[in-house]
């Protein structure tokens, strides 16, 4: 496993790492809202899993989070960072990638989507379309109060590397924002999107069903029943669907 360094177009310092693989086909990893590289363990499971097949694997952390340099949350920064970490690929040599996002990280491979270098994406508890969420049911009544004052509030973290994140305003009303037409009709390469049907799950699926005739027809997307959005305890499940994806379409 090699540590890496790469800077995005504001010039900001992202850390992740390289896992070589034997053939020249990489997935690059993209984590969720409020996560790290890891992915609470699961992004270290399918890295060893998709390297053992074969494939070279990088997992960064987005800008804010992790090992990276400090910034507030939003998705423009995000996907600014995404394109940073495929233009880093693509400066090592590598011209087939494929983009593995977990739930706020499968908007954001969405969202970053170029089709000289992205043969195929896996997507999971993927936000593809508007959502408005309950935000006091995620932060505190302080962290509010904080958000309305300055724009931006501070949330705690279990991450080795720092001890909170800094969400950004625009990074709440981001969810609510998207034109699920315009950014799903814009993907030219196969996409697998993989959901549960509990917990947020529900919310998110309907979307994706609703969504997926404006992908390409060799799109495919897959339940997995009784899954929660973290996916606990069917890791098994996701895994299997990631592998026989890949053995098709990359």
């Amino acid at each position: 496993m090699e540590r890496i360094t790469f800077r995005n177009i504001q010039g900001l310092k992202l850390r992740g790492v390289l896992q070589k693989g034997t053939n020249d086909k990489l997935i690059i990893m993209c984590h969720g809202f409020r996560s790290n590289r890891s992915s609470h363990g699961r992004f270290d499971r399918f890295a060893e899993c998709f390297q053992n097949l074969g494939y070279h694997v990088m997992r960064f952390d987005f800008g804010g989070c992790g090992e990276s340099e400090n910034r507030p949350l939003s998705l423009e920064d995000e996907v600014n960072d995404l394109t940073a970490a495929i233009d880093h690929a693509v400066s090592k040599g590598f011209t087939q990638i494929a983009l593995y996002g977990h739930s706020l990280g499968a908007r954001v491979c969405l969202e970053s989507y170029q089709p000289n270098y992205i043969k195929t994406m896996i997507l999971t508890g993927a936000g593809t379309g508007p959502v408005r969420y309950d935000w006091t049911e995620e932060f505190t009544s302080a962290q509010l109060k904080e958000l309305k004052e300055t724009g931006y509030l501070s949330h705690p973290v279990q991450d080795p590397y720092r001890e909170e994140i800094v969400i950004s305003k625009q990074m709440l009303v981001d969810f609510e924002q998207l034109d699920q037409e315009k950014l799903l009709s814009s993907i030219q390469c196969p996409v697998l999107i993989v959901h549960g049907d509990q917990g947020e799950e529900e919310i998110l699926l309907p979307l994706t069903e609703k969504g997926m005739k404006w992908l390409p027809p060799s799109s495919q997307l897959t339940v997995i029943k009784g899954a929660p959005h973290s996916f606990e305890g069917y890791l098994n499940h996701v895994e299997k669907a990631a592998i026989d994806w890949l053995h098709k379409h990359f």
